[in-house]
């Protein structure tokens, strides 16, 4: 059998597994990867170990084809020819401006074959590009730093802010922190050099400060953001006015008269949605600011801030299904890293989910699971590249263009057998409440009592005879 034969039994039996092999293979060839380092200014030098070898290996531990670092590296201890401690002092010394560096530059090809593919979703609101924006923080890490092993601590190596656009299903920007304890407002000024004319940015109330809003409207930009209640100078003017019901509850629009940063009194719109049912923290209502246009209708608005979730899903979907926060890297440059490859392997997902909006309708793409398609790769991945070399996939798929890298991805997309990757329907649980004694609770041994169990049930039908 012939390579190319390999290839397509590979095609028909697990389709995601080439798109992704294929994916990285055009957007992440090493000479990309290496020169997104070389440019950025960093204090690290490239020396013996290149960083297109350590992100290869990273992104095999993000996609679970790898359980860790160590294991790896070991599969490629010959190919990388250094020590493995040579390769975890690379990791802890990756800075942050080339974590984000990656995550754009990759992100901006990947939103190229996107779009020459055709599967770009709908844009929240036609007219704008919609941005949303959350914080991250990375779970707490092993205590292998010597410092930390000597009191009872939980070790946070970072935290980041997330840039996500609906539309492309991507995340085209991150801005990282060292400062596990940082607050998200501390990194808003790099965040607000980003903003563009003719966006609308979608936040939560953490975001909702003077001079992040005075900064959409110096840039002609607009925003959608919960209110802070101690964050903004702000007077309401003239009373409520209602606009209408949807999902959630009431709307109502009111003037708001806020104090820019640059000293100048603003006038900006105030949409308040009462609710029918309040908030996991209690709250009755909720409050959003915005500056978009008065044609731009005030439920409207309402109903697009809920599309916040979709960010909150993605980070949901990584932490269940990427290994983006591995509680053996605590150096903070290395936990990001760790953080940012699990971006761009999100990224790389997203890419193949477009390709299947455009084959097969973005009705269908929304019912594929990422677990079922997770589970493939890491249990495919492996054999895959044993059986069709490296140099296949380069000479096949590195120097494609966007548009014959699109056409290749939706021509493998067309084959998929979709049912094969849906999502299990989920329907909400009734539990019955229970008085729980708040006493110590005792050690058992889950046997015995299974064991206790079963004596139980066999008395009981001896007893009916």
């Amino acid at each position: 059998m012939v390579l190319a034969d390999v290839f397509d039994c590979f095609v028909k039996q697990s389709p995601f597994t080439v798109m992704m092999r294929a994916t990285l293979e055009n957007v992440f060839s090493p000479d990309r990867l290496d020169a997104i380092f070389d440019r950025t200014p960093s204090r690290q030098r490239t020396g013996e170990l290149l960083f297109s070898t350590v992100a290869d290996l990273m992104g095999s531990v993000v996609v679970n084809v790898h359980p860790s670092v160590n294991a790896a590296y070991r599969a490629k201890a010959d190919e990388i020819g250094v020590t493995v401690k040579s390769v975890y002092d690379k990791l802890k010394g990756i800075e942050s401006s080339v974590c984000r560096e990656l995550v754009r530059e990759t992100a901006g090809h990947m939103a190229s074959i996107i779009e020459k593919s055709g599967g770009k979703a709908a844009d929240l609101l036609p007219g704008y590009r919609a941005k949303i924006v959350d914080g991250n923080h990375l779970r707490r890490t092993d205590r292998r730093i010597a410092p930390l092993r000597q009191g009872n601590v939980a070790p946070l190596p970072g935290k980041s802010l997330v840039v996500y656009d609906p539309a492309l299903r991507l995340a085209i920007d991150v801005i990282p922190c060292e400062d596990g304890h940082a607050q998200e407002r501390s990194l808003l000024p790099e965040l607000a050099q980003t903003i563009e004319r003719g966006d609308v940015w979608f936040a939560d109330r953490n975001f909702c400060t003077t001079r992040f809003l005075s900064d959409f409207i110096a840039a002609q930009s607009h925003f959608v953001i919960r209110q802070h209640a101690a964050t903004l100078i702000w007077e309401l003017e003239g009373g409520q006015k209602k606009i209408g019901k949807i999902e959630t509850g009431v709307v109502h629009e009111q003037t708001m008269r806020i104090v820019a940063a640059d000293g100048k009194e603003k006038r900006i719109r105030r949409i308040t949605v009462k609710l029918d049912k309040p908030t996991r923290d209690g709250d009755n209502e909720l409050h959003l600011l915005t500056n978009l246009p008065s044609r731009v209708n005030a439920g409207k608005i309402a109903s697009l801030y809920r599309k916040r979730w979709k960010i909150e899903t993605a980070f949901q979907e990584m932490a269940e299904n990427l290994q983006g926060e591995i509680n053996t890297l605590g150096y903070p440059k290395a936990a990001l890293f760790g953080f940012c490859m699990a971006l761009v392997s999100y990224n790389v997902w997203s890419v193949a989910k477009a390709t299947v909006s455009a084959a097969h309708g973005e009705e269908e793409a929304e019912t594929l699971s990422t677990y079922y398609v997770a589970d493939e790769i890491a249990a495919t991945y492996r054999g895959m590249m044993i059986v069709i070399s490296a140099t296949y996939w380069t000479q096949r798929f590195a120097s494609l263009t966007a548009t014959q890298m699109a056409r290749a991805l939706v021509g493998i997309a067309k084959g998929i057998d979709l049912k094969r990757y849906r999502k299990n329907p989920w329907t909400p649980k009734t539990r019955t409440k229970r008085k729980v004694k708040l006493t110590p609770r005792k050690h058992v041994s889950t046997a015995r009592v299974l064991q206790q169990q079963k004596a139980t049930s066999q008395s009981h039908k001896s007893k009916k005879r």
